[in-house]
């Protein structure tokens, strides 16, 4: 729910007024029912809210305890808040309101740093001390929720969002070499502290900033998956890796029904989805809210995977809402769909979650979804050829990225560029992390810990809370992923991936939903980029603004607009829309 700003200044100035008023109006869509300013000398904080827990002014933001000092802005949902509130109790504290943002300012006086290992949930939160006058910058184990940094002299400031730092003004907008390289070749996935512009950094996930009252700061990494085994874990009976899985995902669902609020779920007919909507129907839900979206058929490939959607809507008497997209539609969305991007995202199902979002949001304001479970359990197409790596660096550059360095130095014009192979060299840093045993496993923690964070997490986070939505992703509760990171890669990969998951949900869900082809979000008229399309990108890459930043060598645009079908990427993207995005993004975010 919600989101946040704030400003801390290190050189004796008061925090800028102005700048919080416009960095918490540039928030306004993430929390539509409410916005609180807190300015306190050098220290401001400000909060745009989405009523979901403890709807009452009580649980208003910015949040101040007088009497321990301590003020707070959080985004997101700590699920065991109820059971954390019991323990303060039992040591004393007392509660001025019901929700969970009173609890992290609790938790946070009660143990300090070790407050964020008893969550569960998804959260980025700023606590500012009175009495010591440190701030303290925590995100959640999996970034799900945002926290983008702006620093320059004397003075720091945050946010939820990329732009709502572009609003307060005076930041570096030019572009960060290594970002790009990774923009380019790891499949638009930029990692942190990076983002694509030199001035805006962001907070790691899984991490806890304190921030001295003279600008020093340190880190602490508080959580990493550990995917090694046991002798017993291996030699375990699928039978009973399929009980505990089941048991930790049906957990991971209740957990995320926590609410004063309907919760729903976005429903695309694939396994993941079906499956939640599945345990939340077995678990006693009733009257149980889902969406589901289609787009026009494009170039002989269906738009939409009703059929199965449907399926299981109808199999659990869900209240099932479908909604059809146009193409003439799609086309008037994108300018908005950029927009709430924080950073570039390619994917084409980008549009398709805005447009989601937006219908959703008139019915219900927290939905579950689907999201993650591919990284965690092995779903993807890349990772049986990984399994029996003899080079597990090659083996995943060349299965998942767009282009190697030399084919992007041919592409991006050098002054643009780092020295060196960027992408290639991140890679090989994670692969030679301890903790993973396999070349599966170090392939399977790199996308969940780096990949999903800054490319699916990113995206289902910026385009539902473009419209006030909270989504929720139980396949990311931290358990589950320790639980999931432990099963043996081989019951991972069996029946064309993600076995396990399949194993659970055949107790569950119709065979049909299961025995089929993965689907994907399909976007056809952004995936064969013609007509209309064609000319708004070439539009775009021919724009004064476009020359004179000069990102892009003349012959490769050439190449791409006379032959956009010809330059697809190992991931089936399209090289064109790649470019034709980031230039979009720059013009709407930077000018």
């Amino acid at each position: 729910m919600c989101g946040f700003c704030g400003e801390v200044r290190f050189d004796g100035s008061h925090a800028d007024a102005a700048a919080m008023a416009r960095m918490t109006e540039a928030l306004a869509p993430r929390g539509p029912d409410g916005a609180g300013l807190l300015l306190r000398d050098r220290v401001g904080l400000g909060h745009r809210r989405l009523t979901i827990i403890d709807l009452s002014a009580r649980a208003e933001q910015p949040m101040v305890d007088a009497d321990l000092g301590l003020s707070i802005a959080f985004n997101g949902c700590i699920y065991n808040y109820p059971q954390l509130r019991d323990d303060l109790q039992a040591m004393g504290y007392r509660f001025f309101s019901t929700g969970d943002t009173e609890v992290i300012l609790k938790a946070w006086h009660a143990w300090g740093m070790d407050c964020v290992d008893r969550f569960h949930g998804m959260f980025a939160f700023a606590i500012h001390e009175r009495d010591s006058g440190r701030l303290i910058l925590g995100r959640d184990r999996f970034g799900i929720k945002p926290l983008y940094l702006a620093e320059s002299a004397g003075r720091l400031r945050f946010a939820s969002t990329l732009p709502a730092l572009l609003a307060a003004g005076d930041v570096d907008t030019s572009i960060d070499p290594v970002a790009l390289h990774t923009y380019m070749t790891f499949h638009a996935v930029v990692p942190p502290p990076r983002t694509i512009l030199n001035g805006v950094r962001k907070l790691p996930p899984a991490t806890i900033r304190i921030v001295e009252p003279d600008g020093r700061s340190n880190d602490r990494v508080y959580w990493a998956p550990e995917f090694d085994r046991t002798a017993d874990e291996i030699a375990m009976p699928a039978e009973l890796w399929r009980e505990q899985v089941g048991a930790a995902l049906r957990q991971a669902v209740e957990r995320r029904m926590v609410a004063d609020v309907p919760v729903g779920v976005l429903l695309s007919g694939g396994v993941d989805s079906s499956l939640v909507v599945a345990l939340l129907a077995e678990a006693g839900q009733t009257g149980l809210k889902t969406f589901s979206i289609g787009f026009e058929e494009a170039f002989g490939e269906k738009g939409d995977e009703f059929v199965y959607s449907d399926m299981v809507a109808e199999h659990y008497g869900t209240d099932h809402t479908k909604i059809f997209v146009a193409s003439e539609r799609l086309m008037d969305a994108l300018p908005g769909t950029i927009e709430a991007m924080s950073e570039p995202m390619v994917s084409y199902d980008t549009v398709g979650f805005y447009l989601l979002s937006q219908e959703v949001s008139k019915h219900i304001k927290v939905v579950q979804s689907g999201q993650g479970a591919d990284e965690v359990f092995g779903g993807y197409h890349w990772y049986p050829p990984l399994a029996e790596s003899n080079d597990i660096v090659d083996d995943y550059a060349r299965h998942f990225f767009d282009r190697d360095d030399a084919t992007l130095r041919r592409q991006v014009n050098p002054a643009a560029l780092c020295g060196t192979d960027a992408s290639r060299e991140l890679v090989a840093d994670h692969f030679a992390r301890s903790g993973a045993g396999t070349p599966l496993d170090r392939a399977l923690r790199l996308d969940a810990t780096v990949m999903l964070v800054d490319d699916p997490v990113k995206r289902v986070d910026n385009m539902t809370m473009a419209w006030g939505l909270e989504a929720r992703v139980p396949f990311l509760d931290h358990e589950l992923v320790e639980l999931a990171a432990r099963v043996p890669g081989s019951l991972k990969l069996k029946d064309g991936g993600k076995g396990i998951l399949k194993d659970v949900a055949r107790q569950v869900l119709p065979a049909a939903v299961i025995d089929r082809p993965k689907g994907y979000f399909p976007v056809p008229a952004l995936k064969y980029i013609q007509g209309p399309y064609l000319e708004m990108v070439r539009d775009v890459l021919h724009s004064r603004a476009a020359r004179e930043r000069n990102l892009f060598q003349q012959p490769y645009l050439d190449a791409l607009l006379d032959d956009p079908a010809a330059h697809i990427t190992p991931l089936r993207g399209s090289e064109l829309w790649q470019v034709a995005l980031l230039e979009m993004w720059l013009q709407s975010h930077v000018g």
